[in-house]
């Protein structure tokens, strides 16, 4: 065996290569050491005979999903407030809720409920956003370092066009509760970490901007934020932001759209000619939320001009504008977004594939961590095995058959076993 501890699971593999092609390896074995995988081979190499085998014959093996935005806060509330769109959403339905969470015991239960159904599901990791509180974003930050998965969070920010119970007074006042944050998690956590979150340009003052760019530089933190999500949203930050390029601009002129570190946008529905340039010149990636921008009457986002475009592209369910937690499911409104954009927008913008959309869940949003999101050596050994043949009536398919059919069926009951970085998670 190479050196390490590791174990072996058998079953029926199928991940994305990283030309997004997918791979699939009917009977063979999937080997993990250390936490990372070793590679997936139809017959077992001696040098891994000594270890553990896990025989999940007739399962498939996944990678785990990742998931680039969500809302852990809004969790509560989904499947409500679908008539309204992005702003009145947020007025009438998002704003009161978060609000709540200045009561840490309020803060606590709610927050139990998302991290357990988070853990459960199909998601290993997720950049997540939590709400303007300290004490109740460290509260869900101790509750997802319990389950073992890889997160991201982030205290939300806002000094404008808020209410009241939700903006930070002045640009300073919020950059000090971000400061302490941030000393509050340092060495506290090794799984769930801290990331810059400006809420979106219409929250956010120039003056708050600035020093959260600061902050990210002096800690060295990823970004995550919302861009060009909604009409009336967009039309806003040109008459905040005159003087910003375009909407990323509006994030870039600060230093906080990637360029050398990890930034993701959330949306992306209006994105410009310009605005596009921009993503792929700095390494932005994209967290695409068809359902939510369905739910929100927001649009369709031109996911298969950003691919061809060659930006980083993953999925987000983005609870609670989403409803779900469900990364299959979010894998399978981003191919029936695509149709309908192919049919109704733009006929030269083919749809996307099952197999596309599930790189999109695994190794598209995955690259955001790192070497994360498929079964290929060397990625970190995050893994679902899913007894698919609990889906009536059961059939023969080959794999990949049978992964598109999981993309449109699958609950976290046919989860079987869950691994991040090689570490079997609880169920």
């Amino acid at each position: 065996m190479a050196g390490g501890s590791g174990f072996v699971l058998k079953g029926d593999a199928v991940y994305c290569a990283e030309d997004a092609s997918l791979v699939c390896a009917a009977d063979s074995f999937a080997v993990c050491v250390d936490g990372r995988c070793e590679g997936v081979f139809s017959r077992l190499p001696p040098q891994y005979a000594s270890l553990p085998l896990e025989d999940y014959s007739g399962c498939l093996i996944i990678p785990g999903m990742c998931d680039l935005h969500v809302h852990a806060s809004q969790y509560a509330f989904r499947g409500t407030g679908m008539d309204l769109e992005l702003l009145d959403w947020l007025n009438e339905r998002t704003f009161p809720e978060e609000a709540r969470f200045a009561g840490l015991p309020y803060a606590r239960e709610s927050y139990r409920h998302f991290v357990a159904d988070l853990a459960a599901g199909f998601t290993t990791r997720a950049c997540i956003f939590a709400t303007m509180h300290p004490a109740a974003t460290l509260e869900l930050m101790e509750q997802l370092e319990r389950t073992g998965l890889r997160t991201f969070v982030g205290l939300v920010c806002m000094d404008r066009n808020a209410p009241a119970t939700l903006r930070q007074p002045d640009a300073e006042s919020a950059a000090r509760d971000v400061r302490a944050w941030l000393e509050s998690c340092r060495g506290r956590f090794r799984r769930t970490l801290p990331v810059i979150t400006p809420r979106f340009v219409p929250s956010c003052s120039d003056a708050l901007m600035e020093r959260l760019s600061g902050l990210r530089r002096e800690y060295g933190l990823p970004v995550q934020s919302h861009l060009s999500e909604n009409p009336g949203e967009v039309s806003l930050v040109k008459e905040l932001n005159p003087h910003a390029s375009c909407y990323g601009g509006a994030y870039d002129m600060f230093g906080l759209f990637g360029g050398g570190y990890p930034a993701v946008m959330a949306h992306c529905v209006y994105c410009t000619d310009e605005e596009v340039a921009l993503i792929k010149r700095n390494g932005v990636f994209v967290a695409h939320c068809p359902e939510s921008n369905i739910n929100l009457s927001s649009g369709i986002a031109p996911v298969r001009r950003y691919l061809d475009a060659g930006l980083h592209v993953g999925l987000g369910t983005d609870v609670a504008a989403g409803s779900s937690l469900s990364m299959p499911r979010a894998a399978q409104y981003a191919v029936q977004a695509s149709k309908l954009y192919w049919r109704l927008v733009d006929s030269s913008c083919r749809p996307l594939t099952a197999a596309e959309a599930f790189f999109l869940a695994t190794l598209g949003g995955g690259a955001f961590f790192g070497r994360v999101g498929s079964l290929l050596p060397g990625y970190a050994f995050d893994a679902l095995v899913v007894d698919d043949h609990r889906i009536q009536p059961q059939r023969d398919m080959p794999p990949d058959v049978r992964l598109e059919r999981l993309l449109y069926a699958a609950d976290a009951s046919l989860i079987v076993r869950k691994y991040v970085d090689g570490r079997p998670l609880s169920r």
